[in-house]
């Protein structure tokens, strides 16, 4: 079988996070955590939007890539810090993310798109963005939220969550509605959408 462009960038992205020294351990398997993040967007994408642009599937491969090399506790630990964090983090992986791009053969243009994916520009305007902007909060939903919500007090999980839902398409959320979460997840939505 033909290895395309996408496949050797897949390749690539899935080798940069071969690096994080973050584990998690699924069925006695150790892998890492941004390795299984790469994955967890490409199988959530796949579900959502069965006819996705190229651009759109590396964006999302590579949304997290090298994460690990700018943690949060770099940044003040308020709101004012957590943005800045966030803001630097969408230029990093949008950098790494360009440079293995452009290594694969990749012309400026089609680099250029997914550098403005990863960076949300254009989000609720850009189909593409929002699209991923969802598959974003529908892994975080299914995959994080849980252990996430046990560090905070239920007022504010609430608030992110209004927040995420927010971000979010009608469709998005909708979906968000059917993923197989906990109890306690389900009824954070519920009271976060009321």
């Amino acid at each position: 079988m033909r290895t395309t462009s996408a496949d050797h960038a897949f390749q690539l992205f899935d080798t940069y996070n071969s690096k994080d020294p973050n584990i998690t351990v699924i069925d006695g398997q150790e892998i890492q955590d941004a390795l299984l993040y790469a994955q967890r967007m490409t199988e959530k994408l796949n579900d959502y939007e069965a006819k996705a642009s190229e651009q759109l599937k590396l964006a999302a491969r590579c949304q997290h890539i090298g994460r690990w090399e700018m943690p949060r506790k770099n940044y003040s630990m308020d709101r004012k810090g957590y943005l800045q964090w966030r803001s630097q983090l969408r230029i990093y992986h949008a950098k790494i993310a360009g440079e293995i791009m452009k290594k694969v053969g990749y012309d400026e243009t089609t680099i250029s798109k997914v550098k403005d994916l990863l960076t949300k520009k254009r989000l609720k305007q850009n189909p593409e963005t929002q699209i991923l902007e969802d598959v974003i909060c529908l892994v975080f939903l299914e995959y994080y939220f849980d252990d996430f919500s046990t560090e905070h007090d239920e007022e504010k999980l609430v608030n992110i969550l209004k927040k995420t839902i927010a971000k979010m398409s009608q469709r998005g959320a909708e979906t968000a509605m059917k993923l197989p979460l906990s109890e306690k997840t389900k009824s954070l939505i519920t009271k976060a959408c009321s």
